[in-house]
C-alpha cells in the first residue's frame, strides 16, 4: 500500500534545490468521493497509522473515532524517516531543512494528488506541530485543525532536550539505542513508571524492570530506524516556529480559517499543557473558533497514545459531525421527497374528482 511521489526541484529554507521522494499511504474511502483527513506520524512513527501494525488502530479504523468507511485518510511518511527502505532517499543536509519546509512537502504533494481541501489535519507531538505548520501556510485548505501533545513553537525546554538527543546522537557508540532510552525519560513521567514497575526487578536479569524496560525500547528502535533519519527527526523538532522567526504565534495562527482542536495532556513533560493553555486563552481573543480538550493522565506526553479513550471523547464531536451532517441531509431529502409526493398524490386525486 506504501505510494510515492517525487517533488522535482524542491528549494528548501537553505535555498538548495533538490529532488524529494515521499511516500506515503491511503486508507478507507476514495478521496475523490469521501471526506479527507491527513494524520501526521510523531517522531519515530511513520505511514502505517491503521491496520494490524498500525501505530494509532485504537482512533482510526472501521467503525473508530476516524471511520475509515466514511473517510479517506492520508498519511505521508516525512521525507527521510526511512519507512520506505530506501537509504538513498535519506536527507544528508539535513540540517538545512525546518518543518515548514516539510508542510510546503506535504502541500505539493496534495497539489499532486489533486486534494484541494482537507476535512482535518490532525497529528500528535511532532506531527500536531507539523498540522500547525501546514495550517499556517495554507490558512483555507482545512476545515479543522487538531494540533495533539504539542505546540506551535519549540519552547527552551525542548531546545534543551533536543540539544542532548543531538550529543548522544553524535557521541554514542550506540547513538540510536542511547537517545531512545533518554528520550523515554520524558515521554512518560516519573509517576508512571513508579506505577508500571514499582522498583520491582527482573526476574531473570539482574536489572530493576524499569531498566530491562528502557533497553527494551533502545533495542526496539535500533532495529527499525535509521540514525540519519532520528537526527532528521529530532533537528526538525527544534525547528517548529509557525511565526517564521517573527514570533508573532498569534498574528500567524489567527489567520488559519479552519476551526482550531487543541488537545493538550496535563502532565506532559515535552510540550507543556500551560504553554497549551496560554495558546488557547489568547487566540481565542482573536479567533472565535478555537477550543482545547486536556487528557487526564499520569502517563506524560505518550498519554496521547495511551488514553485513547479520553481522545477519542474529544475527538468524537468534531469527526462524528460528519455523520450529522449526513442526517440532517438524508432527512432534508426525505422531507422534500414527502412534500412533492403529498403535492402530487394531491394533484392526481384532484383530477379524478376525490
Amino acid at each position: 500500500m506504501l505510494q510515492e511521489l517525487c517533488l522535482k526541484d524542491f528549494e528548501n529554507s537553505a535555498g538548495t534545490v533538490q529532488d524529494i521522494y515521499l511516500s506515503f499511504q491511503q486508507f478507507g474511502q476514495n478521496p475523490d468521493t469521501a471526506p479527507v483527513v491527513l494524520i501526521n506520524h510523531a517522531l519515530t512513527g511513520n505511514s502505517q497509522i491503521t491496520g494490524k501494525l498500525g501505530w494509532w488502530t485504537n482512533i482510526v479504523g472501521p467503525e473508530k473515532c476516524i471511520d475509515t468507511e466514511k473517510f479517506s485518510i492520508l498519511a505521508f511518511n516525512i521525507p527521510g524517516n526511512g519507512f520506505n527502505g530506501k537509504k538513498e532517499h535519506l536527507i544528508d543536509n539535513y540540517k538545512e531543512f525546518t518543518l515548514a519546509d516539510i508542510a510546503k512537502i506535504q502541500a505539493l504533494a496534495l497539489q499532486q494528488l489533486k486534494i484541494e481541501k482537507l476535512f482535518a489535519i490532525i497529528g500528535g507531538s511532532i506531527g500536531g506541530a507539523l498540522a500547525w505548520e501546514l495550517a499556517a501556510l495554507k490558512p483555507d485548505l482545512a476545515e479543522n485543525i487538531i494540533p495533539i501533545a504539542t505546540d506551535y513553537k519549540a519552547t527552551d525546554w525542548v531546545l534543551a532536550n533536543c540539544k542532548v538527543q543531538e550529543q548522544i546522537l553524535n557521541n554514542s557508540k550506540e547513538p540510536v539505542k542511547d537517545a531512545r532510552m533518554h528520550a523515554m525519560t520524558f515521554y512518560r513521567t516519573p509517576q508512571s513508571l513508579s506505577k508500571k514497575f514499582n522498583r520491582t526487578k527482573e526476574e531473570v536479569k539482574p536489572c530493576y524492570k524499569v531498566e530491562g524496560w528502557l533497553q527494551y525500547h533502545g533495542d526496539k528502535l535500533e532495529e527499525r530506524f535509521q540514525l540519519a533519519s532520528y537526527k532528521l527527526m529530532n533537528h526538525l523538532l527544534t525547528t517548529i516556529d509557525i511565526s517564521k522567526g517573527s514570533e508573532n504565534y498569534l498574528e500567524e495562527a489567527k489567520k488559519i480559517e479552519g476551526n482550531i482542536h487543541i488537545v493538550t495532556v496535563n502532565s506532559d513533560w515535552f510540550f507543556l499543557a500551560d504553554e497549551n493553555w496560554d495558546t488557547y486563552v489568547n487566540l481565542s481573543l482573536v479567533k472565535n473558533n478555537v477550543s482545547i480538550h486536556e487528557i487526564r493522565s499520569i502517563h506524560g506526553h505518550d498519554a496521547f497514545l495511551i488514553e485513547a479513550a479520553q481522545l477519542a471523547r474529544f475527538l468524537k464531536p468534531v469527526f462524528g459531525s460528519i455523520n450529522k451532517e449526513a442526517e440532517t441531509s438524508t432527512k432534508l431529502e426525505t422531507e422534500i421527497f414527502n412534500t412533492q409526493a403529498n403535492e402530487n398524490w394531491a394533484v392526481s386525486n384532484s383530477r379524478v374528482g376525490i
